[in-house]
């Protein structure tokens, strides 16, 4: 065949994350690159989803979700920010949080439209973006506090500001934007007329500081598309159900473009995530609790080890700056150096920047923490003897 596959799809190279998961695979690593828990999330929610499969309910659930996780999803909004929902008209169920932004982003962007991005980002943004006409603006953070630089985000916006994309707690980074941040973004969305597509899927895992939702803002609610996830509020990313909250004009087009992607998502699962999100607020202190102690032991370890430990207070993730390490390195060779010979597989950071906006930092390196104590504390072994070897 001749005639051109559509070159913007067929040109994305093979993800960062296959390329270090085979590696690992290759040399019998620790896998702290991609972010999924080694271990199941509760108990009850398995037996629940399991029993939903022999009860005569499993045809398509309705597009929007089935009513009992749309109500639960309402419920945990105001219990969790104080923010009202219509579980009726303003909750769309998907297929995982990566189908609810590619829906968001279908009901928002048209051609030409631009979209302000803030790096390093979640690699699926872009080019969904750009697959939809999109034009991507982007902002940068630098470490190690990655504080929001608001004159380069005023700037970013312009009269063709379509919408902002809003990860907190956010992924690579571990940053949670605090109040003054989210107030300075609002403002700029009211001076726009624009919206925001909120990716607040680690709005449970935040360590020391409170996550804080944009649309709980004062005039954000008819203004921001809430994303969450199953995947991450419950340890279960295979489950892939996500939830979109949003005003009931903007949720029925965020409808429309869910039912032109999968129509719906299992309906067993669907239960035992409402019953999931119906579990009592202590569930989900004790879910970032213990996942603030495994941020701790890695923390601690890399330190150790003598890397440069950014802050993290949300999230999977911890950043660590390998300057003192990897003896003039970059990150990708340094990655590849560590799986090879520390059997520790960890995700280079340039990955999360667009080669369009400038040179990537390449001293920074992403560690997961997502997984078994013993195999944090066995990673941060290898490691040492690793290190040791170098004399």
């Amino acid at each position: 065949m001749t005639k051109l596959l559509n070159r913007q799809i067929a040109n994305q190279p093979v993800t960062i994350f296959t390329l270090m998961s085979e590696l690992a695979r290759k040399h019998n690593a620790i896998n702290l690159g991609q972010g999924f828990p080694d271990t199941e999330g509760p108990q009850d929610m398995v037996q629940l989803a399991a029993n939903a499969l022999l009860d005569g309910r499993n045809q398509y659930a309705p597009l929007t979700g089935l009513p009992e996780l749309r109500a639960a999803v309402a419920d945990a909004s105001a219990r969790f920010q104080n923010i009202s929902v219509n579980a009726e008209s303003e909750v769309v169920v998907t297929s995982g949080a990566t189908e609810a932004l590619a829906a968001s982003f279908m009901a928002l962007i048209e051609p030409g439209d631009e979209v302000v991005l803030i790096e390093p980002l979640y690699d699926t943004y872009l080019p969904v973006v750009r697959q939809l006409g999109g034009i991507p603006r982007l902002v940068r953070l630098e470490a190690p506090d990655w504080a929001l630089p608001q004159e380069a985000l005023k700037n970013a916006f312009s009269p063709r500001t379509k919408a902002i994309v809003l990860n907190t707690p956010m992924n690579p980074t571990g940053k949670v934007f605090n109040a003054e941040e989210l107030a300075f973004i609002a403002d700029l969305m009211r001076q726009h007329d624009t919206y925001a597509i909120c990716d607040e899927v680690y709005e449970h895992l935040v360590f020391d500081v409170p996550h804080l939702s944009l649309m709980a803002l004062p005039g954000m609610r008819e203004r921001c598309i809430r994303i969450g996830s199953a995947g991450k509020s419950f340890s279960f990313t295979g489950w892939k159900v996500g939830y979109v909250t949003a005003p009931a004009p903007l949720a029925a087009v965020v409808a429309k473009a869910h039912q032109n992607l999968v129509f719906a998502t299992a309906p067993n699962l669907q239960r035992a995530v409402a019953f999931g999100l119906n579990k009592d607020t202590a569930y989900f202190t004790q879910l970032a609790q213990e996942m603030d102690t495994k941020r701790q032991i890695l923390s601690a370890g890399l330190a150790r080890v003598g890397f440069g430990v950014l802050p993290c207070q949300g999230s999977y993730f911890v950043m660590a700056d390998i300057t003192p390490l990897a003896n003039g390195l970059d990150d990708m060779a340094f990655s590849r150096l560590l799986t090879e010979q520390a059997g520790v597989t960890t995700i280079p950071a340039s990955a999360f920047y667009d080669a369009q906006s400038g040179t990537p930092p390449r001293n920074l390196i992403r560690f997961a923490f997502c997984k078994r104590e013993e195999v944090l504390i066995e990673a941060v072994a290898r490691l040492e003897q690793w290190k040791s070897r170098q004399g």
